[in-house]
């Protein structure tokens, strides 16, 4: 298939390298042009603007940064939407508040293209693996249309429910995960009087009822973060966390909820990136908290 991406961030790009593997022809689009360039010398065209790429495309995914990100890059000057959108299908991928995945359903419907929100669960690793996790949202023949590419890109994808339904399911699985991190960070700084190897005492949470599935796969690089080492390449950062935890909060204000953990949360990750951690892996948030006690 002819497939465009726009946004070539870290998953944007780990999602194009995907897809050209199963042999699409991928074209992609970034606001800054250097970030496509890895994706370029393994056979992605890069589009001049997202325009372009909707033209030369029938389907469309995007994965950016925020609301305002996907309003530019689809109503923006040049942007995918000011051109003929009939009959092309559009995937967006990036987590945002149930409000705006509806608004521009009702847009792009609106411009004859089928449009299916599908936010994932996920790092780089499953994502060029196509082993993430979709929540869709969009009408059950949008959904039938899409579900063909959602599946080389998910090892599993639920079909939530109708538009605003898969962003509402990704902040919410989002939650958890996102406070584990501070919370992690305080049960080391009870056994770090203990002196015992780090990758033992991941060994061991891990095994725990409290244990999540991210200590699984990601416990080796917290115990090389304790440790002192190299974590490798970031794959979700401070920066990232803290946007999304900012998202949960106001749609959990907008729907009469209140979320005291979620909060407290927050206000520790912006301390952390206060002192220079925003653009650290999350690994390093519970070494970080540890050190402090």
């Amino acid at each position: 298939m002819k497939i465009g991406i726009l946004g070539i961030g870290r998953m944007g790009a780990a999602m194009t390298t995907r897809l050209l593997s199963l042999g699409h022809e991928v074209t992609v689009w970034n606001r800054s042009p250097d970030k496509a360039q890895a994706v370029t010398a393994q056979g992605a065209t890069v589009a001049a603007t997202p325009r372009a790429l909707a033209q030369a495309c029938e389907v469309i995914l995007s994965i950016v940064a925020d609301a305002a990100a996907v309003e530019a890059a689809y109503f923006g000057k040049d942007g995918a939407a000011t051109g003929d959108l009939t009959g092309k299908l559009v995937i967006e991928m990036s987590t945002l508040r149930p409000e705006a995945q509806l608004a521009l359903a009702a847009r792009l419907k609106a411009l004859g293209a089928a449009a299916v929100e599908c936010p994932v669960g996920g790092t780089t690793g499953p994502a060029r693996d196509g082993k993430l996790l979709g929540f869709a949202g969009g009408s059950e023949a949008d959904f039938a249309r899409a579900k063909p590419v959602l599946d080389q890109l998910c090892r599993r994808v639920e079909h939530i429910g109708p538009p605003g339904a898969g962003a509402s399911m990704k902040l919410a699985i989002n939650l958890p995960l996102l406070v584990y991190w501070q919370a992690l960070g305080e049960a080391l700084a009870l056994v770090k009087p203990l002196g015992l190897d780090p990758a033992r005492v991941m060994d061991i949470f891990a095994d725990t009822s409290g244990g999540p599935n991210v200590l699984k796969v990601r416990g080796g690089m917290i115990a090389r973060a304790i440790a002192g080492g190299d974590t490798g390449p970031v794959t979700f950062d401070v920066d990232l966390i803290r946007k999304d935890l900012r998202t949960i909060i106001e749609e959990a204000t907008s729907l009469g909820a209140t979320l005291p953990v979620t909060e407290r949360a927050l206000e520790v990750f912006d301390e952390a990136a206060r002192e220079g951690m925003g653009g650290d892996d999350a690994v390093k948030l519970p070494v970080r908290w540890m050190n402090k006690a």
